[in-house]
């Protein structure tokens, strides 16, 4: 199955600095940027089909790709000068590399690269930029059984803030932290159909526009998920991860975990 991934906004809120000018995805985690580490997920269940939607800072990820290498989480065997990998990550990947635009929204951006999908009932999309353990397999095989255009993992919320109920004087009634409230929030991890095409107009959005029709039309299926989530929308959140991966605690490196067949 293929998978779609959005990796060309601009990522303003995880900028270092002025002349940081690397998109969102290619952050670092560790030794790899987040990007990566999302592909892996997906090659470690078997997808190893993707569609790059480029935009801001193409030229960042085409480079890390173009100039890979597989020595730097892989084993090797360095012998007469030359290096024998024991292991490889991206040797069986197919990846296409496609321009969607510097300003175009994530929904513009998919219907773009709607020419690499042509025989794909289904299809996975991805925002390069969160990290989960959850069991990939399973979100499929629940969405390949319903009769529905899209499905959408959704976690609980992150914020740490409460929220407060207001009574009569402006007396408050009651507290509650906004994770333990009955919402929930976009997760970043899509199955499509190719009915998804139908609802974004030019220059829409997947979610707004594509989604929200489709929730319109009860043709939305959600796939809540509380376990292991985490996004990167600001340098704090990337600083934790990239820190988690330094202490061994990194859960959604699955494939760390396969047993060698």
């Amino acid at each position: 199955m293929k998978v779609v991934l959005f990796c060309g906004g601009y990522g303003m809120r995880m900028r270092n600095g002025a002349a940081d000018d690397a998109p969102k995805p290619m952050a670092m985690v560790g030794p790899r940027p987040l990007i990566w580490h999302v592909m892996r997920y997906y090659a470690h269940f078997g997808h190893t089909e993707f569609v790059l939607c480029l935009g801001y800072g193409a030229h960042h990820i085409k480079n890390f790709f173009l100039n890979y290498e597989e020595t730097a989480s892989n084993d090797f065997v360095l012998r007469g000068g030359r290096t024998e990998l024991l292991s490889t990550d991206i040797a069986d990947w197919s990846i296409s590399f496609v321009n969607t635009g510097v300003d175009s929204p994530i929904g513009e951006r998919l219907r773009r690269v709607r020419a690499h999908l042509e025989g794909e009932e289904m299809f996975l999309a991805n925002y390069a930029d969160v990290l989960t353990d959850a069991p990939l397999p399973e979100m499929i095989e629940r969405f390949s059984h319903r009769d529905a255009g899209a499905s959408m993992m959704v976690v609980p919320p992150q914020s740490s803030f409460h929220c407060v109920e207001l009574g009569e004087g402006s007396m408050i009634g009651s507290i509650t932290a906004v994770n333990e409230m009955p919402l929930w929030e976009n997760g970043g991890y899509f199955v499509l159909r190719q009915e998804i095409f139908d609802h974004i107009p030019e220059n829409g959005d997947l979610v707004v526009d594509g989604c929200g029709e489709l929730a319109k039309r009860g043709r939305l299926l959600a796939y809540p998920y509380r376990g292991f989530w985490k996004p990167t929308d600001t340098v704090k959140e990337r600083a934790a991860l990239d820190q988690d991966y330094a202490q061994g605690y990194r859960p959604w490196a699955l494939w760390e975990r396969a047993v060698p067949a």
